[in-house]
């Protein structure tokens, strides 16, 4: 009998699954399957699960496009999920038994979004060498910007300011259960004036992830005079509080209302935490930068954390042959 054994994900391996997601180094609660299958209807899921002597030892979240496939398109990042005690050796093993299976199975290109290295509770490059080695093709890079939350941060001047203005107009920070007066009066309309586009969630879409994850989706209003002026929603993890969705009406300036809130976010609510991630301010695939948006986030004192994007030929799981001398 093969030692290592690759197979699609079933449903019927749902508790399966998500307990390993669970007591992974290099995973959060985006990859349970609650999570990744509220739009299972936009995604042909090609989830794998790499068995050693029948002992589960990975998951790759993924769906199919074409003869492609990608670690879940629907994820904001993906890779190899593992556990703490694995060796390089081992993922080099488990990651030709994925790169050959497709490659059996008609796929020629395999897609990865890795996930940034502060959302692992541990060390977890593995991967890394063995992507090196099967000469996968790093084709993006995006940049987040991160606050360290265990280290002293700088403010800017700006950032002072407009915390200053938030005060002076006695703004009020409220955390919300109901994500709908965000949605329908900020959001929204933000985006289709600014972007011409929608959010990647529909409020029905965070409305229902919000009752699966309740203590991991979080909502932040900011009001004047009651009257709601700006907000904020966040995926919390393990380590990091990231900040999804962040917008605010069109007096944010005169009012400071995204720096009143995110302010009393990194200061109050998730002082505690390690990381907050402002998240990314690329555009054009990672070759542009928002330049506006990014001093906004780097005059907190965030710094960059790069998220890597990769895909490699299915046919090279050959060269894994030959690294282990």
């Amino acid at each position: 009998m093969k030692e290592y054994q690759v197979r699609l994900y079933h449903q019927d391996d749902f508790e399966l699954w998500n307990t390993f997601v669970s007591e992974a180094k290099n995973a959060t609660f985006l990859f349970h399957r609650d999570f990744m299958e509220y739009h299972s209807n936009r995604f042909l899921d090609y989830s794998l699960m790499v068995f050693q002597n029948e002992k589960l030892v990975s998951v790759l979240p993924a769906n199919k496009v074409e003869n492609a496939v990608y670690s879940h398109l629907g994820l904001t990042y993906g890779g190899l999920v593992l556990k703490d005690k694995i060796s390089l050796q081992k993922v080099i093993l488990i990651f030709k038994e994925f790169l050959k299976f497709l490659n059996l199975n008609e796929i020629e290109t395999l897609v990865l979004k890795q996930i940034p290295s502060i959302y692992c509770d541990i060390f977890s490059d593995e991967i890394n060498y063995a992507l090196f080695v099967s000469k996968a093709n790093l084709y993006r890079v995006d940049a987040l910007s991160v606050l360290n939350l265990s280290k002293s941060f700088v403010l800017s001047k700006d950032r002072k300011a407009g915390i200053s203005k938030g005060n002076d107009c006695y703004l009020e920070v409220i955390e919300e259960t109901n994500f709908e007066l965000f949605w329908n009066e900020i959001l929204i309309p933000n985006l289709k004036l600014k972007h011409n586009v929608k959010p990647v969630h529909s409020l029905e879409e965070i409305t229902y992830l919000h009752s699966k994850f309740p203590d991991k989706i979080r909502q932040f209003n900011v009001y004047h005079d009651d009257k709601i002026v700006a907000g904020t929603t966040i995926f919390e993890t393990k380590l990091v509080a990231h900040s999804q969705y962040i917008s605010g009406n069109n007096e944010k300036n005169t009012n400071g209302s995204l720096d009143f809130l995110h302010h009393h976010l990194i200061t109050n609510v998730f002082k505690d935490k390690p990381f907050f991630d402002f998240g990314i301010s690329n555009e054009n695939n990672g070759l542009s930068l928002n330049s506006g948006l990014l001093y906004w986030k780097e005059s907190f004192g965030a710094n960059t954390v790069v998220q890597n994007f990769y895909e490699v030929s299915t046919q090279h799981y050959k060269l894994l042959d030959y690294v282990l001398i």
